[in-house]
């Protein structure tokens, strides 16, 4: 048996690089050998990803991409259809915890400067990951064509009215008709299910490999391929296969866990996940109390009301993003990862984190004199960040950097 996998191994090798592509990115691939905690949301980040796609498959089975059936085909697959209320809790769920583990990931390559040369490109792949799943996640929103994907569509796309001149092409475009409809429905059911996943997918690997063709970031930011022993083996690697499969196995077993509990027990954990809202169908003639985004748009949702003017909030709220693509050059600090950097990063990087929680939170509730000054207060604060990046890192002292990796 043995003897006839090999000559199958062999087979293949010659027609195709499975050895080397399992020896280049798994076994023969060298990690810095202190890795932790927030080394394991890129692989829960692959994960998700394929429970995204698996579960979307089976949904589109019995998803009716029509205006007047997909809020029926959602229930049908809730009551009906055998485990499908497992399979759209899963992909609901899923989308949310998508977005918990890739803000995870981001804010880990923040604090340990994986942005950095020379690892601009992977952070510029990943960046076009997280812009393309938000763009995958507002077509998702508005498929199950409740009230509040419908009303949420409505004023997300009218942004697009806001920017001269081409505004209102623009938005006509993107709907397909002058109000969100059955066009709009069949257009982004197309983007959600095929043109993004693709797009998605390719970004994903582009992202892997550039990963690990310079080679991995580490908590203290040192490049281990700089010291090397005579086999040109790194001092401070450890092949990823076995010891980092086996500890991320360790990551997804409890992530299952957490995301079964919350599939089970409160998939729509109080609306934050699946809005009570949405669970009535979408009506043109009625419109919410109070419409705003899910969870993980909301604090770029804050930073657009917080603005007066409406086009100069969808400015805004752009470059809320734009910021984060342009950190590899923002950052002018002499070392990577916020062990060594001084005080003033540190607390710049607290006042970030938490201005970004409180806006996240602002954008979820109705809007009120007090709580748009709030907004302000807090998308200054976000801005300052990134704004201020190039003075306080070159000004700050920083710590010593170590030769070797370090274990904390």
């Amino acid at each position: 048996m043995k003897n006839t996998l090999n000559s199958v191994l062999v087979w293949v090798d010659d027609r195709f690089p499975l050895t080397q592509l399992w020896n280049d990115h798994l076994a023969k691939y060298y990690a810095p050998k202190n890795f932790n905690f927030w080394y394991y949301f890129g692989s829960l980040a692959l994960l998700v990803l394929i429970n995204q796609i698996v579960t979307g498959i089976w949904l589109t089975m019995n998803y009716k991409p029509n205006a007047e059936l997909a809020f029926a085909s959602v229930e049908y697959i809730m009551r009906d259809v055998n485990w499908g209320w497992l399979l759209r809790y899963m992909h609901s769920t899923g989308a949310s915890l998508f977005f918990v583990v890739v803000y995870l990931h981001m804010f880990r390559g923040v604090l340990y400067g994986s942005y950095k040369k020379p690892r601009e490109l992977i952070w510029l792949l990943g960046m076009g990951i997280y812009i393309v799943l938000m763009a995958e996640a507002f077509m998702g929103y508005l498929l199950p064509w409740g009230q509040m994907s419908y009303w949420g569509a409505q004023v997300i796309i009218s942004l697009f009215g806001a920017i001269p001149v081409i505004g209102e092409e623009l938005a006509l475009w993107i709907r397909g008709d002058y109000v969100v409809s059955d066009a709009t429905l069949n257009r982004f059911f197309a983007l959600h299910v095929i043109a993004l996943p693709l797009v998605l997918l390719g970004l994903v690997m582009a992202h892997i490999i550039a990963l690990h063709e310079v080679g991995s970031n580490n908590p203290d930011g040192i490049n281990i391929k700089k010291n090397k022993d005579e086999n040109g083996i790194p001092k401070d690697g450890i092949p990823f296969h076995p010891y980092y499969t086996v500890k991320d196995l360790i990551g997804v077993g409890v992530f299952l866990i957490i995301a079964s509990l919350i599939i089970f027990f409160a998939p729509e954990m109080g609306g934050y996940f699946l809005e009570h809202a949405n669970f009535v169908p979408a009506d043109p003639l009625k419109t919410p109390e109070h419409i705003a985004p899910l969870w993980y748009f909301t604090p770029f949702y804050a930073i657009l009301r917080a603005v007066p003017d409406k086009f100069l909030g969808v400015v805004a709220m752009g470059l809320a993003i734009v910021m984060f693509v342009l950190l590899p050059w923002l950052d002018r600090s002499p070392v990577r990862s916020m062990r060594y950097k001084g005080i003033i990063s540190k607390v710049a990087l607290g006042l970030f984190v938490v201005a970004f929680l409180v806006l996240c939170w602002l954008g979820m509730q109705a809007p009120t004199p007090a709580k748009t000054i709030l907004a302000r207060v807090f998308s200054i604060i976000y801005f300052a960040y990134f704004l201020l990046m190039p003075f306080y890192t070159r000004m700050e002292r920083t710590k010593p950097v170590p030769e070797r990796v370090t274990w904390q």
